[in-house]
């Protein structure tokens, strides 16, 4: 569903009532747009945080993990900013740290789909940003995407859906990502070399 509103006054009560009750966590702006998202469910959420736990285990020194934040490609970043799932910034991430956003994109950004949701359409946007990885957990299919930075754009680097054996690979993040069946939904194994983790 897209809603236009074209009462400025109305806008302003609707943004300043979601601010107020915490309800526009997810909400971004693409170019001057304001785009409203709803509280993630509980499994995206539950998915996101668990994500960030492991990647937070695999974390070096001067690496930063977050569950959401404000990306932004200019310094008057309101106007423009998407928010990740997930996003890790690896020590030495030219990206400027601005206290409410980040200047400049993670080495690693994950997003997980909602149904509606515009996920898709945000990957040009982390391309703009020097995003080195984009790692797309869709839920309806159930598969994971990849996409790897090739100096102009975001491009697919691996495809993997429940049930197929397969997997893709992150670099950023040592870390091969394969769907597992599972009994309400497929359950999502995390490897390396060393460990394993099972969502």
């Amino acid at each position: 569903m897209v809603a236009m509103i074209n009462d400025s006054m109305l806008e302003e009560r609707l943004i300043r009532e979601r601010q107020e009750n915490g309800s526009d966590r997810y909400d971004e702006v693409w170019e001057g747009v304001y785009m409203m998202s709803p509280i993630a469910n509980n499994e995206h959420q539950y998915l996101a945080l668990e994500i960030a736990g492991v990647l937070r285990e695999l974390r070096q020194k001067g690496d930063r993990i977050y569950a959401g934040l404000n990306v932004s490609d200019r310094e008057n970043w309101t106007f423009n900013f998407r928010v990740p799932d997930v996003a890790v910034y690896l020590k030495g991430n030219p990206a400027e740290d601005r206290k409410t956003f980040m200047l400049g994109g993670p080495d690693l950004a994950i997003e997980i789909v909602s149904k509606g949701d515009r996920t898709f359409e945000k990957i040009d946007f982390y391309a703009s940003v020097k995003t080195k990885e984009l790692l797309i957990l869709n839920r309806q299919p159930w598969e994971f995407e990849l996409y790897r930075h090739d100096g102009r754009s975001l491009v697919l680097a691996g495809k993997t859906s429940a049930g197929d054996g397969g997997f893709v690979s992150t670099e950023t993040i040592p870390l091969n990502w394969q769907m597992l069946p599972g009994e309400d939904r497929p359950e999502l194994h995390l490897s390396n070399s060393n460990s394993s983790w099972t969502i």
